[in-house]
């Protein structure tokens, strides 16, 4: 088990929204706000890291022919538990992330996870994956959603800060409103995975130099 390469991986190499392209949908749904992206990004880490856990220990006797639709009660039981907590504890959250909650059953993300890697590998490192996969996945919606309510509203933390109103940095009237609307959740994605990409793909010096020589 290596922890470090599975802490990149959900970070940077194996990111599951700028690399794996996966969770489209909720990334661009509901980040306009701080609140809503860091509670989003909480609810599928829990539920990734829990899923994970219980596929993994039940890899070797859930038969082969269904093991999708076992994976998917597995992580319907924990996506319930979160939503049922979340209108207990934080019903506002679970308002402004409506639908997007209950939908994370068929999250291609946790069902990508547990099918390439909690079915495959022992409890402690579809674990780690879990927490890795799903921190990586905050970050993004985090970035998305400081970027989206800053140049959108012209506010930062919103839903947190300040009554829930956040710190206006912006007058009113002057930011681009297109930005808390889908237009500007694909724009905004489309910026992160472009970056990421550009970070990933960017020769690195010493390899330059090895080329220049072998010429």
């Amino acid at each position: 088990m290596n922890v470090k390469k599975q802490f990149l991986d959900g970070m940077i190499y194996q990111n599951p929204v700028t690399v794996q392209l996966l969770g489209m949908c909720s990334t661009m749904a509901i980040t306009t706000t701080l609140f809503n992206g860091i509670g989003m990004g909480i609810s599928v880490l829990v539920i990734l890291t829990c899923a994970n856990i219980v596929i993994s220990l039940l890899r070797k006797i859930i038969p082969s022919k269904v093991r999708i639709a076992c994976y998917i009660v597995v992580i319907a039981g924990f996506v319930t538990i979160v939503d049922l907590l979340l209108k207990a504890y934080l019903p506002s959250l679970s308002e402004s992330l409506g639908l997007f909650i209950p939908l994370i059953v068929v999250n291609c993300i946790i069902l990508g996870r547990a099918e390439s890697f909690a079915s495959k590998n022992g409890v402690a490192a579809s674990a780690l994956d879990g927490i890795f996969q799903g921190l990586g996945y905050t970050v993004i919606l985090v970035i998305m959603c400081v970027i989206r309510e800053f140049l959108g509203n012209g506010t930062f933390g919103g839903g947190i800060l300040n009554g829930g109103d956040g710190i206006r940095l912006i007058p009113e009237g002057i930011p681009a409103l297109g930005m808390i609307l889908p237009v500007g959740g694909f724009l905004t994605l489309a910026v992160v995975i472009a970056a990421m990409q550009y970070f990933l793909n960017k020769p690195k010096k010493g390899s330059d130099k090895k080329e220049e020589v072998a010429k």
